[in-house]
Parts: structure tokens; sequence; C-alpha cells
């Protein structure tokens, strides 16, 4: 069995229930935090699967999001 994405995990929450505004921004904030934990985890196993020599990159990869995605 596979993770659920970010993206199907917003759709099937947007999908359940009638929702306020309130409700909303809550789901939204938490498929972004989703969202955000995927690419960092992306880069991390590319550096690693790219010659890395064990050091995680986490603060790069949280660079690399903020640079990219979080504009």
């Amino acid at each position: 069995m596979s993770e659920q994405s970010s993206v199907q995990w917003l759709f099937q929450q947007l999908w359940d229930k009638p929702k306020d505004k309130f409700e909303w921004h809550i789901i939204l904030e938490q498929a972004k935090a989703m969202h955000k934990e995927e690419i960092e985890d992306s880069y991390i196993e590319c550096w690693m699967n790219d010659g890395g020599n064990g050091f995680h990159k986490v603060k790069e990869a949280e660079q690399y999001y903020n640079g990219t995605f979080n504009k």
C-alpha cells in the first residue's frame, strides 16, 4: 500500500464533508506542510542516491523548498 500524497489527502479532506472557512484554512495548512515534507524528503533522497555520503541535508532541503515553492 502506497502513502497518500498531499494532493490526494487534500482532495479527500475536501470531499468528505462540508466545511466553513476556518476548516478550509486548517486543511490547506496541513496539506502545505505535507507537501513541504514530500519535497524535502525527495530532495534528500535524490542527493543520497547521487553519491551523498550519508549526511542528511535537512536544512538545505528546507532552503530549497522555501526558495522554490514558498515565494
